[in-house]
């Protein structure tokens, strides 16, 4: 059955280039997260969070996390947890998550199409380039752009746009994957099509229907059918 689909695929394209969000897209990273926040919470003397606790704000960032771990700090002062979460974080960095179901897969679906690929994140750009080699992607990664990288981070467009010149390809040209709406504001800002990660990270009450991304896609597998991709 694999085996026909991949002949039935042949016939066909991807995208010419395709950006993606980092965790909650092509990385469940959430592991590392709530390795981070319970050495935190256990130097303070306080029980562990569960992963279930936590994994609806990883994709906002350290900042969320932090308050999402320490809900009684008051909302000012949960900037000064940001340092400490980032140096625990640098030592568990990798060491607990994986790629979603799927994604190794699409990657090197992508790659034999000759689509070419990249990663734009919030995520510091030195800690995203070195979960690269840990997962067999830092020769394959077309261009790697971080939450500090450039001037502007997502939900501004020029993140998207940098890196789509990175890999020598018209906006218009590109796709962007994420599961956040920052992802798919920055990606309707920049003249990308989007596709909303669904098997990601979000909040009870989120509503990514609204976030109006070009499709809807409920696990990364899913993507290995071009016929779903948009802005072809």
């Amino acid at each position: 059955m694999t085996g026909s689909r991949i002949t039935n695929h042949q016939s066909r394209s991807y995208p010419r280039g395709v950006l993606f969000d980092l965790d909650g897209t092509l990385l469940d990273s959430a592991p590392d997260m709530l390795a981070t926040v319970n050495r935190m919470r256990a130097v303070r003397g306080r029980a562990p969070m569960v992963l279930e606790a936590l994994r609806p704000h990883v994709s906002r960032g350290a900042r969320a996390m932090a308050s999402a771990a320490f809900p009684d700090v008051p909302p000012e002062q949960v900037p000064e947890l940001v340092p400490e979460f980032l140096a625990v974080y640098r030592e568990e960095l990798g060491l607990h998550g994986r790629p979603f179901e799927g994604v190794e897969a699409l990657l090197a679906e992508l790659e034999g199409d000759g689509t070419r690929w990249g990663i734009v994140t919030n995520k510091p750009e030195t800690l995203a380039r070195d979960l690269l080699p840990g997962l067999g992607w830092a020769s394959r990664c077309g261009v790697l752009v971080g939450g500090d990288t450039l001037a502007e981070r997502k939900p501004h467009p020029l993140p998207l746009l940098h890196a789509a010149q990175a890999l020598g390809l018209d906006p218009g040209s590109c796709v962007y994957v994420g599961d956040d709406r920052r992802d798919i504001d920055a990606a309707r800002a920049a003249g990308m099509a989007s596709v909303v990660a669904l098997w990601g990270y979000r909040l009870d009450d989120d509503d990514p229907a609204a976030w109006q991304g070009d499709a809807m896609i409920e696990a990364a597998a899913d993507l290995l059918d071009p016929a779903v991709w948009p802005g072809r």
